[in-house]
């Protein structure tokens, strides 16, 4: 036979639980949704610059004017900045993807 503690162990019910979760999973909501909205706001203004793409895409200066002189690659031009918008360019890769 097993000797008892005086004090039980008590299980706490499914609604305590639920009452002690509440706020979190309320502030986790309120996260989810601010995160949400912060990044369909950037992802609409963002920019790549010449050196993003040479980076990112391993384009050469010589190619990316090649590009932008053909219309392949569409800018725009803020004083000597050149800015090529990121969903353009999204969508440009995807319309020249190749599934093989």
């Amino acid at each position: 036979m097993t000797a008892y503690s005086s004090e039980e162990m008590k299980i706490p019910t499914v609604n305590t639980i639920k009452y002690l979760l509440d706020p979190i999973i309320k502030k986790l909501d309120h996260l989810d949704s601010t995160i949400k909205n912060s990044n369909s706001l950037s992802s609409e203004s963002k920019y790549y610059r010449n050196s993003d793409l040479k980076k990112l895409f391993g384009l050469s200066s010589n190619t990316i004017i090649k590009y932008r002189e053909t219309g392949l690659l569409p800018y725009t031009k803020l004083g000597e900045i050149f800015l090529y918008e990121k969903k353009k360019i999204d969508s440009i890769l995807k319309e020249n993807s190749v599934n093989l």
